[in-house]
């Protein structure tokens, strides 16, 4: 197992990554690049963890920011869902839950 498998924000991070394919297809058709654009951010906060995992101090933070920024825009995507009606208001819940926690943890 590599080291950043045993982070917590990591697990959340795959957690909703797996979450936001769900929703991705969950999209009508008309929205597809909103479904895309999900998709990207929620791939890039993983790859993001995994890759500081194995950079020194200061480009770890970078990398560790960069996944934080793509939190933050996916948190704003999933509430672009729920606005556009794609998502009941219960459905919001674990994937903004999970996307706190990866954006309040300190790597």
């Amino acid at each position: 197992m590599f080291g950043f498998q045993r982070l917590d924000v990591y697990r959340c991070a795959v957690q909703f990554l797996a979450i936001a394919a769900r929703l991705g297809a969950q999209a009508p058709r008309g929205y597809g690049s909103l479904a895309e654009q999900l998709r990207r951010a929620a791939l890039s906060i993983p790859l993001n963890i995994a890759e500081g995992s194995g950079k020194s101090d200061r480009d770890a933070q970078r990398f560790y920011a960069i996944a934080g920024g793509s939190a933050l825009e996916c948190a704003a995507i999933v509430d672009a869902f729920g606005a556009l009606g794609f998502m009941q208001p219960s459905e919001l819940t674990e994937p903004l839950e999970l996307l706190e926690r990866v954006v309040s943890m300190q790597i």
